[in-house]
């Protein structure tokens, strides 16, 4: 039987922060919670980046070091190494964004092909992870998402794409180590579908080496995985999912009013949080055909999991499951289904302070917007602040 009560243990959950670190969070927090506050932040970073005022610093000993590993994946291998004594892997995420520039794809194809070939000779780094839009321009992928025509020059952008899949899931074959490929917007997703299932197909044939993730906010996704077990299932190949509720629902839901298209967002949290369980079940269902890495900071979720794992009797470490948080959030569920045994690891962003501020801008954000889940971080700090007599 899993304790409903396992994610209150605070003494677990941040035994790898120091005194001034809990400190930092629990101010990071506060600070969160307010709305107003945060809109003024994100707005007063990004013009005094942009003006190059000296505030990295600043943003380095606050924000930055609480949501991200470091500037290098160097600077991260002392957050690695502590993480795995407390038995949490590690997924290395070099979030850098918004780049449009071929110069800076191949310099992240480069650096995540590094990684792979990194994490081939170190245990705690089991995953790899890129974004497609890390790999090629947006509108490359919207434009071949809705079947229009590409001229000679997008032709060829779009087969440098190709081959840079090509590179890291063969690297990643190689090597044993799981890719996670992001899902981003639903009007660029069907292309980056599409060319995730080709390398699935190619390179999955005797365990899921390539993952691709559902976003359960969308409420086609529980017949798009049924869709693709069928034709896994009748190819011969193995399924990976990375499962998430979703990141850009404001956007998507703007885009389908403005565009005069039905939203493919779930009408309520409440239906986004049935489908989200209900795609866990059917993958839980299929351990034989689909492997799950289950991406949630959602307590309820976390539970439900563990108890259909409990009921099916499957082990706690069954190395078909995995469960991921962000670093820097949720670390009572983390540490405390680490310390039980089950398959945790962290997403670990890293890259230069200036690069990785949109990333921090939208932990920052989505944060404010998630009913509860800061309210809770805020609770549990203070519980183990007053537990260490703070």
């Amino acid at each position: 039987m899993v304790s409903n009560s396992l994610f209150d243990n605070t003494e677990v959950a941040f035994k790898l922060k120091t005194d001034s670190e809990l400190e930092r969070a629990y101010f990071l927090f506060k600070m969160i919670a307010n709305e107003p506050l945060v809109r003024i932040g994100t707005a007063a970073t990004k013009f005094a980046l942009n003006l190059h005022l000296p505030v990295e610093g600043l943003i380095r000993s606050t924000v930055f070091d609480h949501f991200c590993g470091g500037v290098s994946e160097q600077d991260c291998m002392p957050t690695v190494d502590s993480l795995y004594e407390a038995g949490v892997a590690s997924v290395l995420d070099y979030s850098v964004e918004g780049s449009e520039e071929v110069t800076q794809f191949d310099a992240t194809l480069a650096k995540v092909l590094e990684l792979t070939h990194f994490a081939e000779k170190k245990p705690a780094m089991p995953f790899s992870v890129f974004k497609p839009t890390g790999f090629g321009r947006f509108k490359i992928f919207q434009k071949v998402s809705e079947n229009k025509e590409l001229t000679e020059d997008e032709l060829g952008q779009w087969e440098r794409i190709i081959g840079r899949y090509t590179d890291i899931c063969s690297a990643a074959k190689k090597c044993d180590i799981a890719v996670l490929i992001d899902a981003e917007e639903s009007w660029m997703q069907d292309a980056a579908d599409d060319l995730c299932e080709e390398m699935m197909a190619a390179y999955n044939t005797d365990k899921p080496i390539v993952f691709n993730t559902l976003q359960c906010y969308r409420w086609d996704r529980l017949d798009y995985l049924k869709e693709q077990h069928a034709k896994a299932k009748a190819g011969g190949y193995k399924l990976g999912f990375k499962v998430v509720r979703g990141a850009y629902m404001e956007k998507e839901n703007d885009r389908a009013k403005e565009k005069g298209y039905p939203t493919p967002i779930c009408a309520s949290k409440q239906a986004t949080d049935a489908n989200f369980n209900e795609v866990m079940q059917y993958i839980l269902d299929n351990l034989q055909d689909i492997s799950l890495f289950l991406g949630t900071h959602n307590e309820a979720s976390s539970y439900l999991a563990m108890e259909v794992m409990d009921a099916k009797g499957l082990f706690k470490n069954d190395s078909r499951v995995w469960f991921g948080q962000l670093y820097g959030m949720s670390d009572h569920i983390s540490y405390n289904m680490a310390n039980e045994g089950y398959n945790v690891a962290k997403y670990i962003p890293f890259g230069p302070v200036k690069d990785v501020m949109p990333y921090l801008i939208r932990r920052a954000e989505e944060n404010t917007s998630v009913a509860g889940q800061t309210s809770r971080e805020l609770t549990l700090l203070k519980k183990e602040r007053a537990r260490r007599k703070l």
